[in-house]
């Protein structure tokens, strides 16, 4: 297994911990499946609610406006055609999906790929715990610039875990930490924000560097491994 320095909230070295090759270190990065999960993420997003009437569609102009010569204008047959004021669009937009789909397998390589680029570029940076005194923006630029990152996605374990019998089992402290961590984060426009299991390839490709903690690194392995 491959091993990461381990940081603290001061930005010292305080150890290492073994990550998952089958996750942090793959041997083929997919660069193909990347862009596709990038993509689908980007796409996903649009309303694709936008709507032009059409020719046919535009009230009124059933009348020739004048006769075919013998004026000295153009030959029009209608003014809703696109050229008047008014008048209908040509290749008019109409709501549509734009919904770009991946399975799992593909959308979980696409998610090791990306984490693999971070750990071979060195951009990754492990955090022994993000327990701040305060949500405070003072407290996670601190934190950031004892790391020396600016541009960063700060991932965070999720506080809430389901059992085996479905019920959901929340941590109040590792809560209390992460709330203080994103309130601090909130305001500073190069850093976002996420937990463990909302991490997306587009947001990974996005920041130069990835902060995590080692608890949100175990949760992934939990999944991806």
């Amino acid at each position: 297994m491959a091993n990461v320095t381990l940081y603290n909230i001061e930005g010292n070295e305080v150890g290492t911990l073994e990550i998952a090759d089958s996750v942090f270190a793959i041997e083929n990065v997919n660069t193909h499946l990347m862009h596709k999960a990038a993509v689908s993420q980007l796409a996903n997003k649009r309303q694709g609610t936008q709507c032009a009437k059409s020719r046919s569609e535009v009230r009124g102009g059933g009348i020739k406006p004048w006769k075919q010569k013998g004026t000295g204008h153009a030959r029009q047959g209608s003014i809703r055609a696109a050229q008047w004021v008014g008048g209908g669009m040509i290749f008019a937009v109409k709501p549509r999906d734009y919904v770009v789909k991946l399975n799992k397998q593909e959308r979980a390589l696409a998610i090791k790929s990306a984490l693999t680029t971070k750990v071979n570029d060195k951009k990754i940076f492990v955090l022994d715990s993000l327990e701040l005194e305060e949500g405070k923006t003072k407290k996670m630029v601190s934190v950031l610039n004892n790391l020396k990152v600016s541009k960063a996605l700060v991932v965070l374990a999720n506080a809430k875990t389901e059992k085996e019998d479905g019920t959901i089992e929340e941590n109040e402290a590792l809560a209390a930490a992460n709330a203080k961590a994103i309130q601090a984060a909130k305001n500073i426009p190069d850093v976002r924000t996420v937990y463990n299991n909302s991490i997306s390839v587009y947001d990974i490709l996005k920041y130069d560097s990835l902060v995590i903690t080692q608890d949100a690194v175990k949760k992934i392995e939990e999944v991806y491994a």
